[in-house]
């Protein structure tokens, strides 16, 4: 294990990152030199990369136990922060443990015990509670989205887990909204504070009202997205049901879009940024949850489709589009009576009428029935699409590698064909199904 750990110079090579941006270079400083860190700084910063240098610099490579616990309030983030840390490449194993996938996956996974753990509060305390693993190696603990996974609901079992952490001396808080009061049972003494919220940033960030004749916003959203074009976006609703009312009128209207909120499955959720991601679909129709910790680009615009009740909603849902230097619009989207929170301030109303040059749907996504525990690599999956799928190289999209299988994006017409061509054909030593997902 020893040889195989990468200075920081190495790592951000990997990463093909040139040089860390000024609040992650003063945050692992900061995190190396102190016990107890508040890291403020807006979505979008790289607060992920800023905690894990210094996280990765710490461990122990001659440890056979967990030794750093990251507790996160949702899987997207659980599965995110997991990506971003394999990708360093750093020679650790790191593992991310959440609900919604089966205990059994799990089970499997922590028999090779990661130095690094990451978790949603109520899967860590289950595991915790089978002794599954020992805790009294844990000396850092990580709570990344601190604001929202100290919420009331999680107190219960957040307490629970950091109580059973006896060997614990570095403490690590991350979020993008401050003003959150945090509880004695976190034990976080004289925490040095590095706050990028106010003063250090300019904002690039442009609001603009569109107002709706009527109370149903149905029609003036169509408007709106056929005046932005084809640009992906997000769409904020407040209910599950409001995203099963708008998703039925934008099918109708043939506007290719996913759906993500946390009635879903965990597959069905994976899958809707998947094919957010690879460009299948052009807008994500989500609730809060899209608004912090999932794996997606840089928008260049979020639509509230319904008003968030409170500010730090607001907050989080602005922070997907215009993050670090790029510039994005947030369309506040109201029915002529409708009366703004005092958080929202009056912006400037824009005219719709005039539309955008629209383009239909044109990437579709195939699902390949294998992954990187069969020995698969993209590359094998490219090789198969270019030889036996007869497509050229301008014709493949993204293709997203899992552990037990793939996604592939290719044009829409000719999907059926190349289902047809693939389905049940040999990848490397495996027999693959191929469907349109």
């Amino acid at each position: 294990m020893a040889n195989s750990i990468k200075t920081q110079e190495d790592i951000l090579e990997k990463l093909q990152i040139e040089a860390l941006n000024p609040m992650q270079e003063e945050a692992t400083s900061v995190i190396e030199k102190n016990n107890n860190t508040i890291l403020l700084s807006p979505t979008g910063t790289g607060k992920t990369l800023a905690f894990s240098l210094p996280l990765l610099k710490s461990l122990d490579p001659e440890s056979k136990n967990i030794q750093a616990l990251i507790l996160v309030p949702s899987r997207e983030l659980a599965i995110q922060i997991e990506q971003v840390i394999r990708s360093m490449g750093s020679g650790y194993k790191v593992n991310a443990v959440y609900g919604g996938r089966p205990m059994s996956k799990d089970k499997i996974e922590l028999k090779h015990i990661p130095a690094i753990l990451i978790g949603t509060p109520g899967r860590i305390a289950d595991h915790f509670s089978n002794n599954r693993f020992s805790k009294d190696h844990i000396k850092t603990l990580i709570l990344d989205e601190f604001d929202k996974s100290l919420e009331v609901g999680f107190e219960y079992e957040m307490r629970g887990i950091i109580n059973q952490l006896p060997m614990l001396n570095k403490r690590i808080l991350t979020s993008a909204t401050q003003g959150v009061e945090i509880p004695d049972f976190v034990q976080l003494k004289e925490p040095r504070i590095i706050n990028y919220l106010k003063g250090k940033r300019t904002s690039q960030l442009t609001f603009k009202t569109v107002v709706s004749p009527t109370k149903s916003k149905l029609k003036t959203v169509l408007e709106l997205i056929q005046h932005i074009g084809n640009e992906p976006g997000i769409i904020f609703c407040n209910l599950k049901d409001s995203i099963t009312q708008l998703s039925t009128f934008l099918e109708r209207n043939k506007i290719s879009h996913a759906c993500f909120s946390g009635g879903m499955e965990q597959k069905d959720r994976e899958r809707a940024l998947i094919k957010f991601r690879n460009g299948t679909c052009q807008l994500l129709i989500a609730t809060d949850l899209a608004a912090r910790g999932i794996d997606i680009v840089e928008m260049k615009y979020i639509i509230h489709y319904e008003l968030p009740k409170h500010e730090e909603e607001f907050i989080h849902r602005n922070g997907r589009t215009a993050r670090v230097n790029e510039k994005g619009t947030a369309y506040i989207l109201k029915w002529e009576n409708e009366r703004l929170p005092e958080f929202i301030k009056i912006s400037k109303g824009i005219n719709i009428s005039k539309k955008a040059h629209y383009k239909a749907q044109y990437w579709e996504t195939l699902f390949i029935s294998g992954g990187r525990k069969d020995k698969i690599s993209k590359g094998d999956i490219a090789g198969l699409f270019f030889k036996k799928g007869g497509l050229s190289k301008d014709e493949l999209g993204t293709i997203e590698l899992k552990p037990d299988c793939a996604f592939v994006a290719i044009p829409l017409e000719l999907a059926n064909g190349l289902v047809e061509k693939l389905n049940n054909t040999r990848l490397k030593k495996k027999k693959v199904r191929v469907i349109i997902l």
